[in-house]
């Protein structure tokens, strides 16, 4: 292969290189916590690099022992094109990750390649080759254009797109895969979230609350009270069952089933629970959407982990921020001693693995003055 430049007889320049260098682009990145950072692979990319072309700069000059002067202008043209090849490649993928998507249109996105990685590659064999020229031998800049370039160049340059687009076939499928066993993750954790999160709910230890202050309302004779709460309790286990289908549903029937749900937690806890509803008009609340029982596992969960006495009371407000899209559950934050298999922590890392696949908007859960409060998003179909 003839070189680009024609330096003096002692030293011969060589083309640049046919395959350009590993992209740290290209691959997914799935730097993990205890592995190399992305400097560090820099580093020892930058490092094989060097010594491939160390190796390849033989081939090209006398032994260094001989003419380690023209050894050393051959591994520096060497050089300086594979390392550009592989930055300017590299770079283009990331401006090209941002900009243009694989998944969306994939075709697109392979036209938009081919033509980023000629038009980098091409800037780098010009770039190179005329600094060299000019620094090296002091040509009048635009040497490298009147000395028969495009033949010089048309083949190296073909082989680094026909690479880049191997790598970058290779990048796309492996993104495919690694997408695709993603989804079906996803997809499986927010079944067994969903199933758990419902099974939680047929609690047998809520039925048999349930029943107990039926039974107490029955022995006070208070019958219109009692056929209340049979409907009550009627409508929470049939909004259990409608909604076990559902990946979601309109906000608006899942606040008329927390409704029925406090109603039976208050007609059992009299004093010691007070629940404040904060809702803008039933209007706004038709857009809305939200996992099913994702609200009434909230309820379920301060009931269950903070005390509750008719003298101090367990307070819970449920407000819905319209605006910001946003349905928050705050209560009194008085922790109760509870058992180990009890306090697993499952219901709320479920509602997260539901909103996972579900929106990026990320469920909020902590403490924050005194009380626990638990943010969730509301959705838009």
């Amino acid at each position: 292969m003839t070189a680009l430049l024609a330096p003096p007889p002692a030293v011969s320049a060589p083309s640049p290189p046919t395959l350009p260098s590993p992209f740290a682009s290209v691959a997914p990145r799935t730097d993990l916590p205890g592995k190399d950072s992305e400097v560090g692979k820099f580093w020892r990319r930058l490092g094989w690099i060097t010594v491939a072309n160390a190796l390849i700069a033989l081939l090209y000059a006398p032994p260094p022992w001989r003419e380690p002067k023209g050894y050393a202008i051959s591994l520096a043209y060497s050089l300086a094109y594979c390392v550009g090849l592989w930055l300017a490649n590299g770079y283009t993928v990331d401006w090209l990750n941002i900009k243009v998507g694989w998944e969306e249109r994939p075709l697109r996105r392979l036209l938009f390649t081919v033509g980023a990685s000629t038009l980098a590659s091409l800037l780098v064999i010009v770039g190179v080759g005329e600094g060299f020229s000019i620094l090296l031998w002091h040509r009048a800049p635009g040497y490298t254009f009147q000395h028969n370039f495009l033949a010089q160049s048309a083949f190296p340059l073909l082989m680094t797109v026909v690479v880049s687009l191997f790598l970058h076939s290779r990048s796309f499928l492996m993104a495919w895969r690694e997408a695709t066993v993603r989804a079906e993750r996803l997809e499986k954790e927010s079944a067994v979230a969903r199933l758990d999160s419902l099974r939680r709910q047929v609690d047998p230890h809520f039925l048999f609350n349930s029943l107990s202050a039926l039974t107490s309302l029955v022995e006070e004779q208070d019958p219109a009270r009692a056929v209340r709460f049979i409907r009550q309790l009627s409508q929470v286990y049939r909004y259990v069952l409608d909604s076990q289908s559902q990946e979601l549903v309109p906000l608006s029937e899942e606040l008329q089933f927390a409704e029925s749900y406090i109603f039976l937690q208050k007609t059992r806890l009299d004093e010691a629970l007070q629940v404040v509803l904060s809702l803008p008009p039933a209007a706004d609340l038709g857009a809305f959407y939200l996992p099913p029982l994702a609200l009434q596992l909230l309820l379920e969960n301060a009931l269950k982990h903070n005390t509750a006495y008719q003298a101090d009371p367990l307070r819970l407000h449920v407000a819905v921020d319209a605006a910001a899209a946003t349905l928050t559950v705050r209560n009194t934050l008085r922790p109760r001693r509870l058992a180990a298999d009890e306090t697993s922590g499952r219901g709320l890392a479920n509602l997260r693995a539901r909103y996972g696949f579900l929106t990026k908007r990320p469920v909020a859960a902590g403490p924050v003055a005194g009380e626990f409060v638990v943010t969730l998003p509301l959705l838009a179909l």
